[in-house]
């Protein structure tokens, strides 16, 4: 049955722990308009988009380590969804998916090394032969410039936290402050000054944060101090279940996370280190004044307590939540100034604001971080959306969403043509509180980037909102998933006899994915370490 709004109480629990959930007061039951209530038209369109936020770390997902007051407002002002995943859980191929509406290996962005095709269909050119005026300010992370923008000033690669340059259409410039701030700064300043306000708009507001280092910013250097997090469960796995990839892959917070780079354990003596010219050296006199003061006690607690084993795991992990929440802290922040200017200058009734990440993050759940897999926390992304007038203020939808989704929703939205060739669902229907009788069933995945950092192997999968299951086909190894038995993902039921007529179902889903999306064969494996 098809359920826009759902009261799925169980599905999106942090994996391994007992995960608390969205205060049900603040939802109401069922969604779609309110009556009496009209589309606007022409609505303006601001996506804010953050690299690596995990949805475990947003309150109205049910985050049980962190608060996020600003974007729980627009969950409960808006539509929440909770099962919205990625086609590719890496940066800048989920950038392209977002911008073309097409999956990676026609966007021709299937990995980070590869360079965006500016020239190509992108739903902001479009956008602007409707008669919209585009922005794009924060992380691009497409090694070429964008296109398709009436405005631009974007971050050179990953750009940096502190005193970061921003290449613009003049040239190169650097800001003095904070990223997360310096962003918002810029993209309020083109509100307010920059734009033509006979026009409407769509902003693209894209953060830095908490992509890895987790540098926080000035104002939430002391925050979480004395906190004790909780441990997921499975912080400690030993992938039994799991095959080749799990075994092997290189993102564990006991081996793969850097006591100084990642963890801030800095002495003077490190002061010629790339790293930390790359970070701290960035600094001036009084950052690096607060910078020093904030970490000096945990620095002195880490020599002097010679952690090993499980211990220095668990402080390792306690280390890297206090710096990525503090990062989230500072996004959360800045995002409350957007709703406050559209509220101030009397725009929030016809803006439809989305926020989203560029994929999912493990937050020490199987003892990892970062992303890549198909697995649920790196798969699943946050997306949460508010257009007043439209969307039923705290609703949710249980549907299958996904980024390749975002280009025609927006084209949607603005009331613009959407092009045969863009492979994604407009979700205006959703927002509606109707779901149309044709909706998807299924979701397809491929990571393509091996070998390559933290050495996930490649693997594409399918996904019907219960069962999941990934091929790497590099090994010929398969693996399946029940996430209503087995949330946390722990052990593979593909060869248990129980679920064969569930895999051959979607092995037969999978290659009708394939044929729809018009996927060629795997390239073979360059260096391949098995060979």
């Amino acid at each position: 049955m098809n359920r826009c709004c759902a009261d799925r109480r169980s599905f999106l629990k942090q994996a391994g722990s007992t995960a608390a959930i969205i205060p049900l007061g603040i939802l109401a039951s069922g969604c779609g308009t309110r009556p009496g209530m009209a589309k606007k038209a022409s609505p303006n369109i601001i996506l804010v988009f953050s690299d690596d936020h995990a949805y475990q770390a947003l309150s109205c997902y049910g985050s049980v380590v962190n608060e996020t007051p600003n974007l729980d407002r627009l969950a409960s002002e808006g539509m929440i969804f909770d099962k919205c995943c990625v086609t590719n859980s890496i940066c800048a191929p989920s950038r392209a998916v977002v911008l073309t509406g097409k999956h990676s290996h026609l966007n021709g962005v299937r990995d980070n090394t590869e360079q965006f095709d500016g020239t190509q269909q992108t739903f902001p050119k479009i956008l602007k032969q409707a008669g919209y005026e585009t922005a794009f300010v924060g992380k691009w992370h497409l090694k070429t410039d964008p296109t398709g923008f009436d405005f631009w000033e974007v971050l050179p690669g990953q750009g940096h936290y502190y005193n970061p340059e921003f290449l613009t259409p003049e040239g190169s410039i650097t800001e003095h402050g904070y990223v997360t701030d310096i962003i918002h700064d810029k993209a309020l300043d083109w509100l307010e000054n920059k734009r033509d306000p006979e026009k409407p708009f769509m902003l693209m507001l894209q953060n830095k944060a908490p992509h890895r280092e987790w540098e926080p910013g000035p104002d939430h250097l002391n925050m979480y101090e004395g906190t004790k997090f909780p441990e997921p469960g499975n912080l400690f796995d030993d992938y039994e279940g799991r095959g080749t990839a799990a075994h092997e892959q290189d993102m564990t917070i006991a081996e793969t996370m850097r006591i100084k780079a990642d963890l801030k354990m800095w002495e003077e003596s490190d002061s010629e280190d790339g790293v930390y010219k790359r970070t701290i050296g960035r600094m001036d006199e009084e950052q690096k004044r607060k910078w020093d003061e904030a970490y000096q006690d945990d620095i002195e607690e880490y020599k002097n307590s010679k952690l090993e084993g499980r211990d220095l795991v668990r402080w390792k992990y306690q280390r890297y939540m206090e710096d990525y929440l503090r990062c989230i802290a500072s996004v959360d922040e800045n995002f409350g100034r957007v709703l406050r200017y559209l509220e101030e200058n009397h725009l929030a009734d016809n803006t439809v604001v989305l926020y989203a990440s560029d994929q999912g993050f493990y937050l020490g759940e199987h003892g990892w971080f970062d992303k890549r897999f198909m697995y649920k926390e790196s798969f699943f992304t946050p997306f949460l959306v508010r257009w007043p007038g439209v969307i039923k203020a705290g609703s949710r939808c249980d549907e299958l969403v996904s980024n390749l989704d975002f280009a025609e929703t927006f084209l949607d939205i603005a009331g613009a043509p959407v092009p045969d060739d863009m492979q994604g669902l407009s979700l205006k229907p959703l927002f509606e509180g109707e779901t149309p009788g044709d909706w998807r069933k299924s979701l397809y995945y491929n990571y393509y980037e091996f070998p390559a950092v933290h050495s996930v192997r490649r693997h594409e999968g399918v996904f019907d909102g219960r069962y999941k299951l990934i091929y790497f086909y590099d090994l010929d190894e398969w693996e399946l998933y029940d996430n209503i038995k087995d949330p946390a993902e722990m052990k593979s039921e593909y060869d248990n006899p129980e679920y064969s007529e569930i895999v051959e179902r979607l092995k037969e889903e999978l290659d009708k994915l394939k044929k729809q999306y018009k996927v060629p064969p795997p390239e073979p494996l360059v260096n391949n370490p098995d060979a």
